[in-house]
């Protein structure tokens, strides 16, 4: 009987360290779904910025991405038809983005100036970023 009971605690024992070992495995999602408020970023490319008094400050060009999350935009200022463009990248939390379903469209609103975004430190499309 002694060796009965000896056998069944070892194997209860056995059996919780097995439960406990699997109870920590994480998975990883593999496919996601898409929100109705989602944006893609087609949508934000070439998407002028403008300001709270309708002005256009600048153009999305890029997007930045950091550990899987939107760390900023890349956002063109100045320059005439794509020449002489000077780059500085914009907090996502500074830009609000909409899509006016009526126009069917997409806006990009900031509080700032051209002349603050001129100001602003410049980014370069260079080294490991170059286009």
């Amino acid at each position: 009987m002694r060796r009965i009971l000896i056998a069944l605690a070892a194997t209860t024992i056995m059996v919780g360290a097995a439960a406990a070992q699997t109870a920590e495995t994480t998975t990883t999602e593999t496919f996601v779904t898409a929100k109705p408020t989602d944006v893609l970023s087609y949508n934000l490319i070439n998407l002028n910025v403008t300001n709270n008094a309708n002005e256009t400050i600048g153009e999305i060009k890029d997007l930045i991405l950091s550990e899987d999350q939107l760390t900023g935009y890349i956002v063109s200022v100045g320059g005439f038809l794509g020449m002489g463009d000077r780059y500085v990248i914009v907090s996502p939390r500074a830009v609000k983005i909409t899509y006016v379903e009526n126009d069917k469209k997409w806006t990009a609103v900031m509080n700032a100036t051209k002349d603050q975004l001129k100001a602003a430190p410049e980014f370069k499309y260079e080294g490991r970023w170059q286009r």
